[in-house]
């Protein structure tokens, strides 16, 4: 198994992977995240492959404080095998590379199998709260679980 960036040809297998993993949702654009990650100087996608096929990803990135990690996935039939934890090693030496002090990362309320995944690998709840604001009003109404006509 390697771990390396992967490049907007990758863009495919990592949009069905991250699908697969049930970490797409509607208000989200895959794609259009994946290309702003793989074309800033600020962020990368980091993929696992074994062989040829995609196995894993981890979206990373910085804001010149902190690191987040974002897209953390494993196809499932590759879990439970450390895949989920050398990628995370791959982002955290990824961010200290670039002289970032802190990495953080969101968990959707309600995944304990995540958080405690998270703490097992020295990640701890942050007393903060995390606020957002969606510009196109049918996005918000999406994440809300509202039904958008």
């Amino acid at each position: 198994m390697r771990i390396a960036p992967l490049t907007e040809e990758s863009g495919e297998a990592v949009v069905r992977l991250w699908q697969d993993c049930g970490l797409t949702r509607p208000w989200n654009d895959p794609h259009a995240d994946l290309t702003r990650a793989i074309t800033s100087d600020s962020s990368a996608v980091l993929g696992a492959h074994e062989g040829e096929v995609l196995i894993g990803t981890v979206m990373v990135g910085h804001d010149g404080h902190r690191g987040w990690v974002y897209y953390l996935a494993v196809a499932p039939g590759h879990r439970r095998r450390g895949l989920g934890r050398a990628l995370m090693s791959a982002a955290e030496e990824w961010v200290q590379a670039r002289g970032i002090p802190k990495l953080q990362l969101m968990v959707r309320t309600g995944n304990g199998e995540a958080v405690a995944f998270y703490e097992r690998l020295g990640y701890a709840v942050q007393d903060t709260q995390v606020l957002g604001r969606f510009f196109d009003p049918a996005l918000g109404a999406l994440q809300q679980g509202d039904h958008v006509s």
